[in-house]
């Protein structure tokens, strides 16, 4: 079997794979980052086609290199100027995107609009229970997404209590800086928190912890030192100055 493969090819097919992975690379870095789930019908045709291109330039080796890279590239340019004038026109963006559907409205199923996007009873169903919502009762509005996605507002008996609901004072929120990963200190976020490594080497001492043992550390916008060590326990601290 070895004996008798032309190792010419083989060669010319990985030269082909290798182009065909960094021309896919630099399309997709220029349409964005957009989840499967979040793709548009046309997204989706797009996505297909440049895949396909892909494929018959890697392993069709009779085919000039360029034409695949081409293809590609075309369609990859043809997308992005659509996202373009999708943003900046609104009966475009209905036209390649699609527009959301109501599927109950008032608590009430619209038939009518079911069909329209090709659902049934059994799919709407399935919908809501991955939503959360196993007695479809409880939903107010169901409208299905351009991109496909079921979004739900449920009656107002069945909403969740919110802090403002409680009058209670919520506290700040914002994002976790990790300045330790994996027993190495992270620099840069600590200088986005201002705090220095001599402060966490201090705050570790403190605490009994080696920098080694920690798999994880993390400071909150409240300013909460959480601990993640390599046993799994977890210890969390409020961070002294």
């Amino acid at each position: 079997m070895f004996l008798n493969t032309n190792w010419i090819e083989v060669g010319d097919t990985v030269v082909r794979a290798l182009i065909s992975l960094v021309t896919l690379f630099l399309i997709t870095k220029l349409l964005g980052k957009k989840q499967v789930s979040q793709l548009s019908v046309f997204d989706y045709v797009i996505g297909i086609s440049i895949g396909n291109f892909a494929a018959e330039m890697t392993i069709n080796v009779e085919s000039q290199y360029m034409n695949g890279i081409v293809a590609v590239v075309v369609f990859g340019v043809v997308a992005y100027l659509i996202s373009i004038w999708t943003m900046k026109s609104i009966i475009i963006r209905r036209f390649f995107m699609g527009t959301p559907t109501l599927l109950i409205q008032n608590g009430k199923l619209m038939e009518k609009n079911l069909k329209k996007v090709k659902f049934d009873i059994n799919d709407l169903l399935e919908e809501c229970r991955s939503n959360g919502y196993f007695d479809i009762n409880e939903i107010e509005y169901a409208i299905m997404e351009a991109n496909g996605t079921l979004s739900i507002l449920p009656k107002g008996e069945y909403k969740q209590v919110t802090v403002q609901d409680m009058n209670l004072k919520p506290q700040k929120q914002g994002l976790c800086a990790n300045v330790i990963i994996d027993g190495k200190i992270m620099y840069n976020n600590l200088e986005h928190i201002h705090k220095t490594e001599k402060w966490l080497l201090k705050e570790l001492k403190v605490r009994g912890q080696e920098l080694g043992d920690i798999l994880l550390g993390t400071v909150d916008i409240n300013e909460k030192l959480v601990l993640y060590n390599r046993n799994n326990k977890e210890k969390s601290f409020d961070v002294l100055e």
